[in-house]
């Protein structure tokens, strides 16, 4: 029986406090129902690996190989540690889990313990990824994040005492009242430490949350655009001065320690998302959870989980060749013109001459013998990159 490599996400909405910032599908303060929800969760896992089984000449086997795992909210290291045991406990009995497979949690600092994160590597969870944003406690506090720089050091000191060699930090450019500097010092204290992984977000200021509402009434103001791209080149060239690779916009990595997670997605590969509002990508299909934290319980607890799922799209060839050039486009490598063919039987510069022809003059892209990918000003303006091929 072939068996098909997939990645697997699961969701957990729980906070102690909603970030300012934060448009994700998560919910502060609802322990009460951490435990219903952890229970729904785990028949939802049970639903696709049944679903997913085919017969050999064993009887029924799984289909699927998982050989990422990715727990994200919200903040999955804010609830008790049993869960998360129970969890991964419920996954492996239903699936076939790579023995090298990448296994990562998101953690905040002020969330977790050193008890709490030995038991994460015992239980087999060898990724870190730790929301730090930025080192000075004022803006952390007026971005609703609700630890301290102190907290962060602590959770980093504990979790390399207990053994993970893969942690990612999560740093935020163009935060209210962030100045050039700020973020200097940010990226010296990041880098004093030496992490695997950064991870740089510009911040998007999204509707219906609290921080665009700052924004909008004027109680803070953000930097002008040519400030936030100074931010966004200084760390890029910082961190390549110290050896770290960036592999996507956002994404910096020492040579080995490239997010699966992130690589699989960005070609094309498939997953699957269990919890509230989580994605997956099956066949050529994108499905989405539903986002109504209740609803979804409920449907699960009544046998009709299935009416937790959306079908958002069906990907033709002609879409899932636009997305795989959107995608290529996100990475500093960017689109691989052999794998392109591979996989699609015709050359990208032949099937998108017009567009490449125009991105080109334009400065946008750059084009070799082997790869089509964004230019330094692409990088400046790769939305409208990317927009050509949506």
């Amino acid at each position: 029986m072939e068996e098909k490599e997939i990645g697997l996400y699961v969701h957990m909405p729980f906070c102690k406090q909603k970030c300012y910032y934060c448009d994700f599908v998560s919910y502060a303060n609802k322990y009460n129902i951490v435990d219903r929800y952890i229970q729904c969760l785990k028949k939802e896992i049970i639903q696709y690996a049944n679903e997913n089984k085919i017969m050999s000449k064993h009887g029924l086997e799984q289909k699927y190989v998982i050989k990422t795992i990715y727990i994200g909210g919200g903040t999955p290291s804010s609830i008790d540690e049993l869960y998360i045991i129970n969890i991964l406990q419920k996954i492996k009995e239903n699936f076939q889990i790579k023995n090298d497979a990448e296994i990562t949690i998101e953690v905040n600092p002020g969330t977790v313990n050193k008890e709490k994160l030995e038991t994460y590597r015992e239980i087999g969870i060898n990724r870190l990824s730790i929301g730090l944003q930025a080192v000075q406690d004022e803006i952390l506090k007026s971005i609703g994040r609700i630890h301290t720089f102190k907290d962060f050091e602590n959770t980093y000191k504990y979790a390399r005492e207990v053994g993970f060699n893969n942690i990612n930090v999560d740093l935020m450019i163009n935060l209210p009242n962030q100045t050039l500097d700020n973020v200097k010092e940010s990226v010296k204290a990041i880098l004093n430490l030496k992490p695997e992984h950064i991870s740089v977000y510009s911040l998007i200021l999204e509707e219906n949350t609290k921080l665009y509402e700052m924004v909008k009434s004027k109680q803070v103001a953000l930097e002008p655009e040519e400030v936030e791209r100074q931010m966004y080149w200084y760390v890029k060239e910082t961190l390549e001065k110290y050896k770290y690779i960036q592999y996507e916009i956002s994404n910096f990595a020492k040579s080995g320690f490239q997010s699966q997670h992130n690589i699989d997605c960005w070609n094309q590969e498939e997953y699957i998302g269990v919890g509230i509002a989580a994605s997956s990508f099956i066949e050529n299909k994108r499905y989405s959870n539903i986002s109504n934290l209740e609803e979804y319980m409920d449907n699960i607890e009544s046998g009709m989980p299935n009416k937790n799922l959306i079908l958002d799209e069906v990907l033709d060839f002609e879409s899932k060749m636009n997305e795989f050039m959107m995608l290529g486009l996100r990475t500093i490598q960017g689109v691989d013109i052999k794998k392109f063919e591979q996989k699609f039987k015709i050359n990208p510069i032949i099937k998108y001459c017009k567009i490449l022809e125009k991105l080109n003059h334009e400065g946008l892209i750059e084009i070799d013998a082997n790869n089509i990918k964004l230019s330094n000003k692409g990088i400046d303006l790769a939305n409208i990159v990317w927009e050509e091929f949506v």
